[in-house]
């Protein structure tokens, strides 16, 4: 008896011994399995999907934990599929015996006798369904369960079991089909797809509804003879239809999602900090709003959260799915002209650089900065205009005199430092043109920099997951992004805008900047509330112009829409104003506090914010033959006239005018004019100095009325005009609008586009100025 024990016993280690050999020879492929099974799922901040990505075979996939599945699921799938599948070792005895039975009985299989385990041994592994088949699958049901524990196995069941098509995972097949999560089945739900994976093609409940009815039914039957559930829970799962889905993936914020595919391929999931339903409401807005543009027009949007500097909605085209218009290209990422956009920050870093407070005196006129002259949009010039006037406008020849005392070396630095790195063309040092669109930049890099203004002047790389870190760079001081963010967000406030666009609750506080790029290519708007900053950009992927289209008339629309479809709650409330800033009364042309003694030097009074307390006096003129701003003379006591060195009596009194920059001249009114010159000359004097205002325009008369040939119209009859009185260039300005420039007496070819009063302007580069009005009639 001993002898058979030992004999036994011998057995049984030599067969542990040689299991244990041919496990560590011939392994259970699971890492090849799951390494060629490497579906992606992208999700939404609440865990909804955005974007799926199928593995190498095509098949979709999302990866859920046992505890986000349902209970009810797992319960159905243990008593259907494997009652004891807690309590075997990967085969079933009992189960097996039964089937063989069964076929033996009846004279075909009626059941497999495959535990679970077993199940996932053949998902693993292709495995032929034969006698031979049947055993190695149990041998690879005992390697797995020597190798994982219950719940590691449940829950690989669970990812890869088939449902049909190209569907695996009970979460694909929850979401697919029934569009919910698999957490929040019903009992009829849980039943469906406990049974699905038996037949997957035969019972998909998108196309054959009744035969998964049918098996779902003797599921809950099932679970009542077992006493899992009551009669009434069962009659009651029974009532519900089947009603599946189409099979279609999710796709939201489409462009993101390849974004980060692409940059984690391998994860089996990513979660985002996008807010799926302001997701859903900025690409129905941007699709209804594109509409109205042609084909091969797209449009980007980003929303960003500005505290955490989340991403909250990433729209990157008009549509993905649309080939004219390039969907396929993320324009949140593409570098593109910014156009004005950055001019808030330069204003900002003026502010900081204490040149300017909010209504500062700055001249929007023709100017020549070494070889660069640029114009305005509209080509008109505003002659004398406050800062916070000249940014709200755009107003292209301030900013370039602004960055010119700044410095572009030191705006691009500032940029790049805060992590916009602005891309030059070819090897081109930072200069002037960076202002007015001269780089590259994207919408992303954008909004980050604009969204600084309502983040204390902090900005921020853009993140798309909690997890990232949030790295914060000064850009500008506190007080200064809150004075440019009030400048701006008081274009809402003002007359300066249309009201049918800008009268609506909440727009008073939104700090928006529009931008066009050279040749209507990009149309931009940037706006920022306290809570949310948003940017949009509208144009064509490829570059193609689009006559017509910038971005006050395309982009901004749009920007207010996104705006007014976010809750007023959720913009956030005013910050108030750091201590940094405070409020006083200027004055202009000097540009510094009123001065009581010298009332005279006051010529128009405006509230400015100021940082710092600090009131920067106007520019200094540029060039040697501008006058000074305070200009000291000596008046008669008695009669106020003039008098000079060569005829001072002892009655003469030292007085003080205040001046303007030169090139403000045309632009005064009559009355601060003459506010800024010299009285007239007392007779008995002679004149010592030229007259600023030497030039002279010949060829038109002044107060004239111009009439055509009767067989001509007066935009067929140029007249040649010219300035006498300077050797520089001249420029010419009709009704306000530049026209051309000549340089010294060479003649000027002017065209009248229709009949009507005209002012016409001849302007130098040492603010000498020739104004003439006539009429032109037909």
């Amino acid at each position: 008896m001993n002898r058979f024990w030992r004999r036994l016993a011998w057995l049984a280690c030599t067969g542990v011994l040689l299991a244990l050999v041919l496990d560590q020879l011939f392994p259970p492929p699971l890492e090849q399995f799951i390494a060629q099974r490497q579906a992606q799922l992208i999700l939404a901040e609440n865990g909804a999907p955005l974007r799926a990505f199928p593995d190498s075979r095509g098949v979709w996939r999302y990866a859920v934990q046992l505890d986000q599945i349902s209970p009810q699921y797992l319960q159905v799938l243990l008593n259907y599929e494997d009652r004891w599948f807690f309590r075997h070792r990967g085969v079933n005895p009992i189960s097996l015996t039964r089937a063989v039975a069964q076929a033996l009985y009846y004279r075909r299989p009626i059941s497999g006798g495959s535990t679970l385990t077993m199940q996932l041994a053949r998902l693993i592994e292709p495995i032929p369904h034969t006698v031979y088949g049947k055993f190695w699958q149990m041998w690879r049901a005992t390697q797995l369960e020597m190798r994982l524990s219950k719940r590691e196995i449940l829950q690989l069941y669970v990812q890869f079991a088939p449902f049909g098509g190209t569907v695996e995972g009970v979460e694909t097949a929850a979401r697919a089909y029934l569009g919910k999560s698999s957490l929040t089945l019903t009992d009829a739900e849980a039943a469906l797809l406990a049974v699905l994976p038996q037949r997957p093609s035969a019972l998909r409940p998108d196309r054959r509804s009744e035969r998964a009815q049918i098996a779902r039914d003797k599921v809950l039957d099932r679970m009542l003879q077992l006493g899992v559930w009551s009669a009434q829970r069962v009659a009651e799962a029974k009532l519900e239809p089947v009603l599946a889905k189409r099979l279609r993936s999710p796709m939201h914020a489409p462009l993101l999602a390849q974004r980060l595919h692409e940059a984690t391929p391998k994860a089996s999931q990513i979660s985002t900090s996008i807010d799926l339903e302001l997701q859903q409401m900025a690409q129905l807005r941007v699709q209804s709003y594109m509409r109205r543009f042609p084909d091969s027009s797209s449009a980007a949007v980003l929303i960003v959260e500005n505290s955490s500097m989340l991403a909250r909605a990433y729209v990157g085209s008009r549509d993905f799915f649309q080939a004219s218009s390039y969907g396929h290209i993320d324009m949140v990422q593409a570098s593109r002209s910014p156009g004005s956009t950055l001019k808030p920050t330069l204003y900002g870093m003026a502010l900081d650089a204490g040149l300017i407070h909010s209504e500062s005196l700055l001249l929007d006129a023709p100017q020549d900065f070494s070889g660069y002259r640029p114009a305005n949009f509209s080509e008109q010039f505003n002659g004398p205009i406050s800062a916070a006037s000249a940014l709200r406008l755009s107003l292209n020849v301030p900013a370039v005199d602004l960055l010119d005392r700044v410095g572009p070396g030191r705006f691009y630095a500032a940029l790049d430092h805060a992590g916009l790195r602005l891309q030059l063309p070819g090897n081109a040092a930072p200069n002037l043109s960076m202002i007015l669109g001269g780089a590259g930049a994207s919408l992303e890099s954008l909004v980050s920099v604009h969204a600084a203004l309502a983040r204390e002047g902090r900005a921020a790389k853009v993140r798309f997951s909690p997890l990232e870190p949030l790295a914060e760079r000064k850009l500008l001081s506190p007080g200064a992004a809150w004075i440019v963010y009030r400048m701006l967000a008081e274009a809402g406030r003002s007359s300066e805008g249309d009201s049918e666009l800008f009268n609506r609750a909440g727009r008073g506080q939104i700090a928006y900047k529009t931008g066009t790029s050279y040749g209507f290519r990009d149309a931009w708007a940037l706006g920022a509330s306290p809570n949310l900053t948003i940017g949009v950009w509208i144009g064509r992927p490829d570059g193609t112009p689009s006559p017509g289209s910038y971005g006050a008339v395309s982009a901004l629309p749009l920007l207010f829409e996104l705006f007014d479809s976010v809750a007023i709650t959720r913009l956030g409330r005013e910050a108030a104003a750091p201590a940094s800033v405070s409020k006083a009364e200027i004055c202009w042309p000097l540009g510094i506090l009123p001065d009581a003694k010298h009332p005279e030097l006051c010529h128009k009074k405006r509230e400015a914010m100021l940082l710092n307390q600090t009131v920067p006096p106007s520019f200094a003129p540029r060039g040697g033959d501008w006058q000074s701003p305070i200009l000291d003379y000596y008046a008669d006591e008695k009669t106020g006239l003039r008098r000079n060195a060569s005829c001072l009596t002892p009655g003469s009194t030292l007085k003080q005018i205040a001046r303007w920059p030169a090139l403000a001249y045309p632009w005064l009114s009559p009355r601060l004019r003459a506010r800024a010159n010299l009285p007239a000359l007392a007779p008995d004097c002679s004149e010592t100095k030229q007259s600023q205002n030497a030039l002279v325009i010949e060829g038109i008369a002044a107060n004239s009325t111009l009439k055509p040939p009767s067989n001509r119209t007066a935009a067929d009859t140029p007249i040649g005009v010219r300035a006498l009185g300077s050797e520089l260039r001249i420029d010419w300005m009709l009704d306000g609008v530049w026209v051309g420039h000549t340089l010294g007496a060479q003649s000027l070819r002017l065209a009248f586009p229709k009949p009507g009063r005209y002012r016409l302007l001849a302007l130098d580069e040492r603010g000498r100025y020739a104004a003439l009005s006539f009429q032109v009639i037909e």
